[in-house]
């Protein structure tokens, strides 16, 4: 057999090398799913449904199994039909991702070149940055003092460089929110011709007044974009199904590059199934709200500061993070799974998934027990 042709210019010892800013990127890191010794670990730290998907979904994923053998519909002409029906928003504005982590990967990989930035809160999603630095672009963090997007912190970031900036709202992990006075005024005062993306993975579990979803606003404005996810209050997240609401434009540059059958089939299916059960999106939500301020009171009472949420999930802030790591150590010994979101720039803070009665009430009780 003969020797395999080589390079003679190049030394032996030379690999392979992805291009310039890769390894200078924090790969991200999920929620834990498991603890060592503890057969069935209480997993309360990755924001998911504790009642799961629908029984019409997971019937649908069934249905779905006998049809393996064919691609998705990559237009995803039945999702994009029932999204439209059920949000009251047009059909031809949306753009579906594997998880609405893709349409923000879209929407980078569309806009974003060398030298280019995106502004967004100092504790938003990870996705936003990963997939930007990833591009070559700038990464700017607005402060949030107060664990909440302040407008005007974010416009000072902006620049000629510029071309998204990205707010998560309801946010992730603070579960903070900003109002839609404050969100129009962003858009207002943004320069039109960079791109305002509202993440709205947890709106479904707001519940308050000062509340409102961008959709609305979107409507009206050539760069504006809301995204939602099926992964929270539809319990796919196993599935990843994900899209974005945007203008035409928007859409027709992202599909130049959007890969054709990116949402598979089954997700495709039990997608739309969820949507038409609106009694477990209900309970879902009602678990949720009735269980926030009973964490809140019991956190308190404990000493420990926790903000008001209108996510699945609360966060808890202790002294400091070596009180941080103590307490999440004996929450694991206890078979508790939940976040240490030092990675969101929040050391001293866990996040907890709002789960069922008997978690919850587990997860307090040891929670006190750590307290003494």
């Amino acid at each position: 057999m003969p020797e395999p042709i080589m390079d003679s210019f190049a030394p032996p010892s030379k690999q392979p090398e992805p291009k310039q800013g890769i390894w200078g990127i924090a790969a991200y890191v999920g929620g834990k799913s498991k603890i060592d010794g503890v057969a069935e670990p209480v997993k309360l730290s990755s924001n998911e449904n504790a009642f799961g998907c629908s029984p019409k979904a997971a019937a649908a994923f069934t249905e779905a199994s006998a049809k393996l053998f064919r691609y998705p519909d990559g237009h995803a002409g039945p999702l994009r039909a029932a999204v439209a029906a059920y949000h009251g928003l047009e059909a031809e504005r949306l753009v579906f991702g594997n998880g609405s982590d893709e349409v923000f990967g879209l929407l980078n990989q569309t806009w974003l070149e060398v030298g280019d930035n995106i502004v967004t809160g100092e504790h938003g999603f990870l996705a936003y940055r990963i997939s930007a630095e990833a591009c070559q672009a700038e990464v700017r963090l607005a402060a949030e003092p107060e664990q909440r997007v302040e407008i005007d912190r974010l416009l000072d970031l902006v620049d000629a460089k510029t071309k998204i900036v990205y707010l998560s709202n309801p946010a992730n992990p603070t579960g903070t929110w900003n109002t839609p006075d404050e969100i129009a005024d962003l858009r207002r005062r943004l320069d039109p011709a960079i791109l305002l993306v509202i993440d709205e993975a947890y709106a479904e579990f707001a519940d308050v007044p000062s509340y409102e979803s961008a959709f609305g606003l979107a409507r009206s404005h050539d760069n504006m974009i809301v995204t939602r996810t099926f992964s929270k209050i539809h319990g796919l997240a196993g599935l990843r199904v994900g899209f974005g609401y945007c203008p035409v434009r928007v859409i027709e540059a992202m599909e130049r590059i959007r890969m054709p059958f990116n949402v598979n089939l089954p997700a495709q299916y039990a997608a739309v199934a969820a949507l038409s059960d609106q009694a477990h999106i209900d309970a879902s939500k009602d678990q949720v709200v009735e269980w926030r301020p009973r964490f809140y009171q019991a956190v308190r009472a404990l000493g420990y500061r926790i903000d008001q949420s209108l996510g699945n999930f609360v966060l808890i802030y202790f002294k400091d993070e070596a009180q941080a790591a103590r307490a999440n150590e004996h929450l694991m010994q206890k078979g508790f799974i939940i976040r240490h979101v030092a990675n969101y720039g929040l050391p001293q803070a866990l996040r907890v998934t709002i789960g069922k009665d008997h978690e919850n009430e587990g997860f307090l009780a040891a929670l006190s027990e750590f307290a003494g």
